[in-house]
């Protein structure tokens, strides 16, 4: 197998048909993932930039962003979007969300990464943070309107929401520290979406859902259900919570760094899985 077969086996096919992950491109994209925010770690501490809970906070809107516009290209690429109101023709006319290589998985990480270091490079350059913030709403909240229109399954979210929030709340008066406990909630909302949706609604809707993940994908063929996936997500969310609640070496700067991509990393699946239910997509 040449370079060029391997290159178009396990990265551009997955994406093409719509095959997930392998254990390939997971391993690759893991690794650019570290080295990416290793680098934009030492950005942050060259241009003395602070990361702390408001700084998470800002950058909230983004996760949201990301997971919104994927929902988007779901909804397109499965007929579920319609020609309600002038902007859904024109998203569907315009093939701008189209499922691709810039919408789906990892381009929709890399445009939503982009777009936040440019917005906070402006308002690092304003010294304001809050426009972060301000600029991830702004970005998201159009989006999260076109899927309004389209929320055919909304009583649905109610068990995923139960799911994490109990975690969520054991979390909070365990640590009594918010951004811990959103560590714990968004890796529950995770698994609980992965767990909820693949295991009833899938069946009940007659919607064929699958993980696309290797480890979750294992999890779930091992068990005959994504339950243990879930309780997995928690433990391990509790885990590394504890690890950064008791670490004594780590700066608060660094804490911070830490609990938010590990937010990131459970709230922008989970978000994505959720969106993508309630529209039917």
């Amino acid at each position: 197998m040449d370079i060029v077969q391997f290159i178009n086996q396990y990265y551009i096919e997955p994406i093409i048909n719509h095959e997930g992950y392998n254990i390939v491109n997971t391993i690759t994209y893991a690794l650019i993932a570290i080295l990416v925010v290793y680098f934009i770690y030492r950005i942050f501490k060259q241009k003395k930039i602070v990361i702390d809970k408001q700084f998470i906070i800002n950058t909230v809107p983004f996760v949201l962003f990301g997971s919104t516009v994927r929902v988007i290209t779901d909804s397109i690429d499965t007929n579920v979007m319609k020609q309600i109101t002038l902007i859904h023709s024109f998203i569907l006319n315009s093939h701008i969300y189209d499922y691709g290589f810039l919408t789906s998985s990892p381009g929709i990480y890399i445009i939503t990464a982009t777009l936040f270091l440019i917005s906070l490079a402006i308002a690092h350059k304003m010294k304001n943070m809050k426009i972060v913030g301000y600029i991830g709403v702004a970005l998201w909240l159009p989006h999260f309107i076109v899927l309004l229109f389209m929320m055919s399954y909304l009583q649905f979210a109610l068990p995923i929401l139960i799911l994490t929030a109990i975690p969520f709340y054991i979390a909070f008066k365990y640590f009594k520290n918010d951004i811990l406990a959103y560590v714990v909630g968004a890796h529950a909302l995770d698994g609980a979406a992965t767990f909820f949706i693949i295991d009833y609604f899938g069946k009940f809707t007659e919607k064929n859902y699958f993980e696309q993940h290797v480890v979750p994908s294992f999890i779930g063929e091992l068990f005959g259900t994504f339950f243990p996936f879930y309780l997995l997500k928690i433990a391990i969310a509790f885990g590394a919570a504890y690890f950064i609640a008791k670490e004594k070496e780590a700066s608060e700067q660094e804490k911070y760094f830490i609990a938010l991509l590990l937010i990131i990393i459970g709230l922008a699946p989970g978000l994505r899985d959720i969106l993508r239910m309630i529209v039917g997509a």
